[in-house]
């Protein structure tokens, strides 16, 4: 058993895994969902939500704009944050009428919109989302060397 464990970690090892370990976050800008998903996402926000929130996610007055100031709004948040919110109210007339696939689908198409990048994973509902941060400005990299900066 032990020597399956060692060679499934070797093989993502050499593959270049690089999903955030257990405990870590990761952030949007690391790639939080997919192209395709965010196209499923712009099919559903035809069908579910431009009547609110505008045909380019720029608000009604009432709703609000899903772009641009939109952003700071959530900064500082998990994604299962904006989730959540989502799930829970949206639609406007049937709100909690989502489901999580849709809702990943819908987030993904959001991120797009505010031009976060594209990953190679779906977004999926669930835990994993509460360690992704919904970061405004790209943070800076990471010291991966441990020595000083010159």
């Amino acid at each position: 058993m032990y020597k399956n464990l060692i060679a499934v970690a070797s093989i993502f090892a050499m593959a270049g895994f690089a999903g955030p370990a257990i405990g870590q976050t990761s952030s949007v800008w690391d790639g939080a969902y997919t192209q395709d998903q965010a196209a499923r996402g712009a099919v559903k926000y035809r069908q579910e939500c431009v009547m609110c929130h505008g045909p380019v996610l720029e608000g009604n007055g009432e709703a609000p704009p899903l772009v641009g100031r939109f952003i700071p709004d959530w900064a500082g948040t998990k994604l299962a944050d904006l989730f959540d919110k989502i799930r829970e109210t949206m639609p406007l007339f049937a709100p909690g009428t989502l489901s999580p696939a849709d809702t990943s689908d819908l987030l993904a198409f959001i991120l797009q919109s505010n031009n976060f990048p594209a990953g190679t994973k779906e977004l999926e509902a669930g835990d994993g989302l509460k360690t992704v941060s919904f970061d405004v400005s790209k943070p800076a990299p990471k010291d991966t060397k441990g020595g000083k900066r010159h």
